[in-house]
């Protein structure tokens, strides 16, 4: 098994992962608007998630930069750059004082993040069994012209 083949297997697991994190993001912002949750139980839920979030993102966008899986890589630009515009204008943590003025752009983010996780778990899934299958190909050919 290639080094390709296993960074798309540990790219599907952690998309996967950040996919559950967006939805438990989407159902503590409802519960916030529901009134089931209090803000400051609220930010202090989610920010212990916000940069560990940010990070696998990271992490995820330099792997496949590194690999010069450019496709994953472009994939993952938008979703990293947002992150570091977030970051570098310091907006990446949740405010109890401001979450509800700001609750509806939190919920649309988290929203677009829940699309954007699912997307890249099915592309994950794709690009890791085309690997598989052209390894399992490549093998079999170099078997068999011997």
């Amino acid at each position: 098994m290639s080094f390709t083949a296993i960074a798309y297997i540990i790219a599907l697991i952690m998309a996967g992962v950040l996919l559950f994190g967006a939805v438990y993001f989407v159902i503590m912002l409802t519960d916030l608007e529901c009134d089931y949750i209090n803000p400051i139980d609220l930010a202090n839920n989610l920010n212990t998630y916000v940069m560990p979030e940010m990070a696998a993102q990271l992490v995820l966008f330099v792997v496949f930069l590194l690999m010069g899986e450019w496709t994953s890589m472009l994939l993952n630009l938008p979703l990293t750059a947002w992150n570091v515009v977030k970051v570098v204008n310091n907006r990446q943590f949740y405010d109890a004082t401001e979450v509800f003025r700001t609750l509806s752009r939190h919920k649309r983010e988290n929203f677009v993040k829940v699309g954007f996780y699912l997307l890249c778990f099915f592309y994950y899934l794709y690009s890791m069994i085309m690997t598989l299958v052209n390894e399992s190909t490549a093998d079999y050919h170099a078997a068999s012209a011997h």
